[in-house]
């Protein structure tokens, strides 16, 4: 090939400068458009109930509790939670705080920081405390303890931001029960308000309740909780002992060890006390009633698990909500989960700042949740608790099955590199073969039979080729397909089966058989990256149509999210990322290699650009695919990908550029959501508000140092770490000899002795489309938090798939071949019958 002259190279540079810059413009005029069409900034107006005015709401109460579900509440065990259920808002609450499982302490410290918290681990199994209310001007008791595991934590959780908030504006509070106290502590852990201990007798509380909304505006109540057998709470020595009251309930003190036997009987049942809290509900909500004095918000929230095993929570609420609504027969909803009927914890405390008209007085960046809104669900009050009961029952299915989709997903990806290197290398075959022969002599004369004469089949037989070749292409597809299967499978509600595991398989099963069978069309097949691109495309689409319709299928799904991590409820997270990413950029070289194998270079580049800006824009986008990490990856990606495909030679100059481009893309999709009121921004805007406020080098150590624990994290990490270990030193070595061979090496028995290096010439967009992958996949493992997920769920993608178009590409090489001796031993014959004549 001639060497290009300066000129050419120079416009060559100027193209891809132009394309670079053109992508960038274009994904920040559309994060500008999701700019221009955001709500405006509501401005907060003055009001005679408070400093900044109240939204809509008097009073507002909150109720709080630990280890109440939905599942709890029936028509005569619980009557008022049931009539709540009928007439107010209902949601479910991922309680999640620090570690697996919340206890009471750790959402009560949610509800004073507005962030992710808890108390210091129990020294045995990680038991809960037993909460204790403060003597008289006297601090929280554990209060030191909270401070050293927030100090510890890395969530920059800034305890008693609520009392604080309340002091400092003059809004007067009032707080019933130990739990109270925590929520409503400045930050010395000084009560602000008044406070006092929960009446035993419901009458009383109704009374209490009733005189505290006459002067306070915000009343909060610790309703007790609801505790599994054998994890009941427990005191801790340094806790100041609770000053004597005869009005407070008396709470059973068990020791906190796993029941044997009949001392089971000893504590009380789920049932038993879930009546109680019932009870003293129903007696806040006729103090409300009673109360004469305006408008009142009751949010009744469950802010902790009952166990160690995180299940969603119980929420209600009733009265005016924020911006002028009502909680009436309706779900809940908050636009940090962005899920009807899905909460967070740490949801609770801006709800409380709304009502008070506090919104705007918390420092930027302090809230990590949104305020709690009613938003529209079933008609029905019986298919509404239906809807947040089924909510806990799939995520309760899908804890099992999630870790096992994951070990099966590495398993047959594991496998199906074994083949591939191992058992599809001829003179792996060769030798396997001779030892087998010797073996068969070796029994064969311990049995003194006859010793079997002859040369042993030594090496691999051609004449299987084309089976093997075909189970392989079979196989890349169906593994290539597993991952979206996962997605597909939450279409059906495979979790309301008595047998979950089972239907939950089928419905996988089905997916990748439908979507194998389509990829295996003789249309689809006849193409080298024709089966590629349909399992690509149909993974992409999946995941694109799923995200832009709010991401339902990923929660709960088999390689989805688990709602009770409370991590992402919405956009793209780690794993839906990785395998969009992949499938996106080989369906982009897909749908490019018949261009460029034609000479349309151009053309193929531009293609390539718009599926890489349709791509990033959906990833990057505020409030649709809400990934901080995914633009920086995917722009280099598809930037390369479209260079090579004009034909463009990289050099550092054009790297630079590129990643250059790809810091400007990132830029935009953070300040378009910046710029949006500060409630409705998503992690983006708030991540610039830490930037600004100087808080950069401690999310960057932290997401490092999560980054790099994530290396060694779990069995499962490891196992995929694995994965990439084999594919790079087992599979890679053997596959750059044979590809350097002019005769296939040791795979060609396969090709019949065709080089595999002609398979870049047949596919000219593979190889691009291979360093593209290497490119996204690195550098989404270097800024993602969970990094390591996103190599290997990437490679889970595009090494079957990519097994799939060798095989293809095999089998079609064969069949010229076959074609072609078969024509010539039809001349050859044909002249001998002519000589013979």
């Amino acid at each position: 090939m001639p060497r290009p002259t300066p000129a050419a190279r120079r416009r060559r540079l100027r193209r891809a400068v132009a394309a670079v810059t053109a992508v960038a413009m274009l994904a920040t005029a559309l994060a500008g458009a999701v700019l221009a069409f955001a709500p405006p900034a509501r401005a907060a107006t003055d009001d005679t109930t408070g400093p900044a005015g109240a939204a809509g709401a008097d009073r507002v109460v909150l109720v709080g509790t630990a280890g109440l579900r939905w599942d709890d509440v029936h028509t005569l065990s619980t009557p008022a939670l049931w009539e709540l259920s009928r007439s107010g808002s209902i949601g479910t609450v991922a309680a999640r705080s620090v570690r697996s499982s919340a206890c009471p302490a750790d959402g009560w410290l949610a509800v004073s920081a507005g962030a992710r918290a808890a108390d210091l681990p129990g020294e045995r199994y990680g038991e809960c405390r037993a909460l204790r209310s403060p003597s008289v001007d006297a601090p929280v008791p554990g209060w030191s303890d909270y401070v050293e595991a927030a100090s510890r934590s890395r969530f920059d959780a800034t305890l008693g931001l609520l009392g604080t908030l309340l002091r400092s504006e003059q809004v007067p509070a009032a707080g019933f029960g130990p739990g109270a106290a925590i929520a409503l502590a400045d930050g010395d852990g000084t009560v602000v308000g008044t406070h006092q201990a929960l009446p035993r007798d419901p009458g009383a509380i109704t009374e209490a309740v009733e005189v505290a909304l006459d002067d306070a505006r915000l009343v909060v109540v610790d309703a007790g909780a609801v505790r599994d057998i054998g994890r009941a709470t427990v005191p801790r020595p340094e806790d100041e002992p609770e000053q004597p009251d005869d009005d407070a309930p008396v709470e059973p003190q068990p020791t906190g060890e796993e029941p044997e036997g009949p001392q089971v009987i000893t504590e009380p049942t789920r049932a038993q006390q879930v009546q109680p809290v019932d009870a003293r509900i129903a007696a806040v909500l006729e103090a409300v009633d009673d109360w004469d004095g305006g408008d009142v918000t009751v949010l009744v929230v469950s802010l902790a698990d009952s166990g160690t095993v995180a299940r969603m929570q119980l929420a209600a609420a009733a009265g005016p909500a924020p911006d002028g609504e009502r909680y009436v027969e309706s779900l809940l909803g908050t636009r940090s989960t962005r899920q009807p009927g899905y909460l967070q914890a740490t949801d609770v405390t801006p709800t409380l700042l709304a009502l008070l008209g506090l919104s705007g007085e918390a420092p930027a960046g302090a809230l990590v949740g949104s305020p709690v809104r009613p938003v529209p669900g079933p008609g029905s009050a019986i298919e509404r608790l239906a809807a947040v009961v089924d909510v806990d029952r799939h995520q309760v299915a899908a804890d099992p099955v999630i870790p096992r989709t994951y070990t099966w997903l590495i398993v047959v990806n594991l496998l199906l590199q074994a083949v591939v290197v191992v058992g599809l290398n001829g003179r792996v075959i060769a030798v396997t073969g001779a030892l087998a022969h010797r073996v068969r002599d070796a029994a064969a004369r311990r049995r003194s039979a006859h010793v079997p004469t002859g040369r042993a089949p030594h090496a691999a037989n051609p004449m299987a080729a084309v089976p093997v070749l075909r189970g392989l292409l079979v196989a890349g597809v169906a593994v290539g397909s597993f991952p979206v299967a996962t997605t597909l499978a939450n279409l059906v509600p495979w979790w309301r089966v008595t047998s979950s595991g089972w239907a939950v398989v089928g419905a996988i099963g089905l997916g990748v058989a439908v979507l194998s069978t389509l990829a295996l069309l003789p249309p689809v097949r006849r193409a080298v990256l024709g089966p590629m691109g349909v399992v690509a495309g149909a993974t992409a689409l999946v995941l694109a149509v799923d995200v832009a319709t709010g991401a339902r299928l990923q929660l709960s799904a088999p390689l989805g999210v688990e709602p009770v991590v409370g991590a992402r409820f919405y956009g793209f997270n780690n794993t839906s990322f990785a395998l969009f990413a992949s499938a996106s950029l080989l369906v982009a070289a897909a749908v490019a290699d018949p261009l460029v194998r034609a000479g349309r270079r151009r053309r193929a580049a531009v293609v390539v650009a718009v599926i890489g800006v349709v791509a990033t824009v959906l990833n990057g986008t505020p409030g649709l695919g809400s990934d901080f990490g995914g633009p920086p990856a995917l722009v280099p990606g598809f930037a390369i990908l479209a260079l090579l495909a004009a034909g463009i030679r990289l050099s550092w100059r054009r790297i630079l550029l590129v990643g250059g481009g790809a810091g400007i893309v990132v830029l935009a999709f953070l300040l378009a959501d910046w710029l949006r009121p500060p409630e409705d921004r998503t992690h983006l805007g708030r991540f610039v508000d830490t930037v600004l406020d100087g808080g950069l080098g401690a999310v960057v150590g932290r997401k490092l140092s999560q980054n790099v624990a994530n290396l060694g994290g779990t069995w499962l990490t490891l196992l995929a770490i694995g994965g990439i270990a084999l594919v790079v030193t087992v599979l890679a070595q053997p596959l750059r000899r044979a590809a350097a061979a002019t005769d296939g090496g040791a795979y060609g028995w396969l090709s019949s002795g065709e080089p595999l290096t002609n398979l870049g010439t047949a596919a000219p967009m593979l190889r691009p489309a291979v360093l593209a992958l290497a490119v996204t996949l690195g550098i989404g493992f270097l800024v993602n938090d969970s990094g390591i997920v996103i190599p290997a769920m990437g490679v889970s993608v595009a090494v079957p798939l990519l097994v799939a178009v060798s095989a293809g590409w095999l089998l079609r090489v064969r069949a010229e071949r076959d074609a072609l001796e078969g024509r010539t031993d039809q001349r050859r014959g044909t002249r001998q019958g002519a000589t013979t004549g």
